[in-house]
C-alpha cells in the first residue's frame, strides 16, 4: 500500500512540476513576442508605400552592425518605438539595401528620416542625443 502512495504522490509531483515547465515556458514565449512586437521591420518597399498611404508617422532608420553611432542610437530608438505604438519604425541595413540608400538619398550610416504620410519632415546623421532623436520623430506627429 505505501508503495501505491509513493508512486501516486511521485506522479502528482511530476505533473505539477510539468505544469510549473509549461507555466515558465509559456511566460517566456510571450514576453519574446511582446519585444518583437516592438523590433523594426526590414525595410520593404512595398510596405513603406503602404505605411505613406495610410498617412502614418514613419521612421527610417538606417544602420550598420559594425557602426558605433548607430549601436548608441539603437536602445533610444527602441525606446521611442515601445512608448509611440502609431509609430513604425524600418531597419535599413547600410551594407546590404543599397537600392534602398539612393531611394533615400542616404550617403552614412545611422541616417535617421522621419515621414508623414509621403512627406519627409526631418531628418538626421550621426546624431545620439536622446532629446534631439525624441525632437526629430515628433516631427511626424
Amino acid at each position: 500500500m505505501h508503495s501505491k502512495i509513493r508512486t501516486t504522490l511521485t506522479l502528482r509531483a511530476l505533473h505539477v512540476l510539468l505544469g510549473l515547465t509549461l507555466c515558465v515556458l509559456a511566460a517566456a514565449v510571450l514576453l519574446a513576442f511582446s519585444v518583437v512586437g516592438h523590433a523594426a521591420q526590414p525595410f520593404d518597399d512595398q510596405s513603406f508605400k503602404q505605411a505613406q498611404a495610410a498617412g502614418k508617422t514613419i521612421l527610417v532608420d538606417v544602420a550598420a552592425p559594425w557602426c558605433p553611432t548607430c549601436r548608441r542610437q539603437r536602445p533610444i530608438v527602441e525606446q521611442i518605438e515601445e512608448e509611440t505604438p502609431n509609430l513604425v519604425v524600418y531597419e535599413v541595413d547600410f551594407d546590404t539595401a543599397k537600392d534602398a540608400l539612393r531611394h533615400f538619398r542616404v550617403q552614412y550610416q545611422s541616417t535617421l528620416i522621419v515621414f508623414k504620410g509621403t512627406k519627409e519632415v526631418g531628418r538626421s546623421t550621426g546624431d545620439t542625443d536622446a532629446a534631439r532623436i525624441r525632437a526629430l520623430v515628433a516631427k511626424g506627429f
